[in-house]
């Protein structure tokens, strides 16, 4: 990979931006810097919000089959292009390269799936009971769309709200994260070659972040905010959204509990606890967080847990022989090392990994077990590969304790399936995997309850997130 897209995109033109700033991206494998990217001001931001809310209205008058097609021949583009999504992931955001495989293979079904949803909108058309009336229920774009994405999964995440959004008619401006705005400016890239039209895509990077988002949020024009981060920062974009009425969705931090029953096939639970935690390094807001295993199995998951762990080769993922490549920085692999570390302090035992690495932002592979419930590293989402054990012996014990938490976006049950889908329904999250480690789809409502979102993305609801109902009276 030689070149890079590292330039806003504002009414269908690659901009430098209007004062020529410009930041560093930076490859977390060995601090090299990949490219250094444009700087967005204020009249750069204004200006992609100007140019989204001129292109709105033709936009939503386009053909549903028309938006169809175009997001249909962007899906084609990354299936041809695949290899080039990925390793751009993997130099920016350090992530193993069948861990950015899969993550370009799951970000473009959204443009398939989309596709396939732009010419289903639904409305409605009934007689109102007293007769006097035809009632039309229309189901129109929102608008001005603002797409605010993390560095964690810069490209599943983008097309998750790129997609519904076009696919209704709305015209967007796009938010990267600044560690990961090639992956953006790619995908949007794309979507200009396809012939998606001048206006209705825009790519910004502001910097001071929080005030210039907050007034792009302040214009009249800019109707959605769809968010995905930290509940932190979620908080502080629901309060900037209340001041003008904006429509808000949210998909916000997790921390997911892992409910081991007595009873589990300890294999399976295994296998699919390897996938649940270590899914992009665990740098995952469904990642496995917190593991609660009962006390007449927990030796023989812990035996398998660090037999499989022992074996994960660390190392750049642009190595296609490597299992877990680096964090997003240094800083993050700082962070869970003092975790770790904090956890060991509380009496925590390691019993595989535990380190760092001298050089890049490389972590090893962790278990650790003896974790007590309500310590540091189970409070706090971990966003690393390392796995905290908690020995329980009561199951309702097991449930209390994994709905213990501000968040509910995920959670994983491994048992007879019958027990499990029992605890599954009695646990606080927005989606629950039973006896498997994934369960991200296109075709499914992704989204969580309590303080880890608001709305749904992917399924046929994901496009309803991007529109609006009218009714229209007509005489009977």
């Amino acid at each position: 990979m030689t070149s890079y897209r590292s330039d806003l995109f504002i009414d269908g033109s690659w901009v430098p931006g209007s004062a020529g700033d410009r930041f560093d991206v930076i490859n977390p494998a060995n601090g090299s810097v990949l490219s250094t990217f444009a700087i967005a001001t204020e009249a750069d931001c204004m200006a992609a919000v100007d140019a989204a809310a001129a292109a709105g209205e033709a936009w939503a008058a386009t053909a549903p089959r028309v938006r169809s097609e175009l997001l249909r021949a962007a899906y084609d583009v990354l299936t041809e292009e695949v290899e080039t999504f990925a390793e751009i992931m993997v130099l920016e955001n350090g992530k193993s390269w069948s861990d950015a495989m899969g993550e370009a293979n799951y970000a473009k079904e959204f443009f398939r799936w989309f596709a396939e949803e732009a010419v289903r909108i639904p409305g409605d058309y009934r007689l109102s009971p007293a007769g006097d009336k035809r009632i039309v229920v229309d189901s129109q774009p929102i608008g001005v769309s603002l797409l605010i994405t993390p560095w964690n999964f810069p490209a599943a995440m983008a097309t998750r709200k790129l997609a519904p959004a076009l696919a209704a008619g709305c015209t967007t401006i796009l938010k990267p994260a600044r560690e990961t705005p090639l992956t953006a400016a790619y995908m949007v890239d794309v979507l200009d070659r396809v012939g998606v039209p001048a206006g209705v895509v825009n790519l910004v990077t502001p910097v001071p972040t929080g005030p210039l988002v907050a007034k792009m949020i302040a214009r009249p024009e800019v109707r959605k905010l769809s968010f995905t981060g930290s509940t932190e920062v979620g908080r502080d974009l629901l309060h900037a959204c209340a001041d003008s009425v904006v429509s808000a969705s949210m998909e916000l931090g997790g921390n997911a509990p892992v409910i081991v029953l007595p009873g589990a096939d300890i294999a399976q639970a295994v296998e699919g606890a390897l996938l649940a935690k270590m899914r992009n390094g665990g740098s995952a807001c469904t990642a496995a967080n917190r593991f609660y295993v009962h006390d007449s199995v927990h030796d023989e998951f812990v035996a398998g847990m660090a037999q499989a762990l022992s074996a994960y080769s660390v190392g750049p993922g642009i190595d296609r022989g490597n299992d877990l490549g680096a964090l997003v920085s240094v800083g993050e692999r700082d962070k869970v090392a003092a975790l770790v570390e904090t956890a060991v302090g509380e009496g925590a035992k390691v019993v595989v990994g535990g380190r760092s690495s001298d050089e890049g932002a490389f972590y090893d592979a962790t278990l650790l077990t003896d974790v007590a419930h309500g310590s540091a590293i189970n409070r706090n989402e971990i966003f690393g590969p390392v796995t905290a054990v908690v020995r329980y012996t009561d199951v309702d014990e097991a449930v209390r304790m994994a709905n213990d938490t501000i968040y509910g976006l995920m959670a994983y049950v491994f048992g007879e399936e019958r027990e499990a889908t029992s605890v599954a329904r009695r646990l606080e999250a927005g989606m629950v995997a039973v006896n498997r480690g994934v369960v991200s789809d296109p075709a499914a409502p992704f989204g969580g309850v309590k303080q880890s979102g608001l709305g749904r993305e992917g399924g046929f609801e994901g496009i309803r997130e991007f529109l609006e109902e009218k009714y229209i009276a007509l005489t009977a």
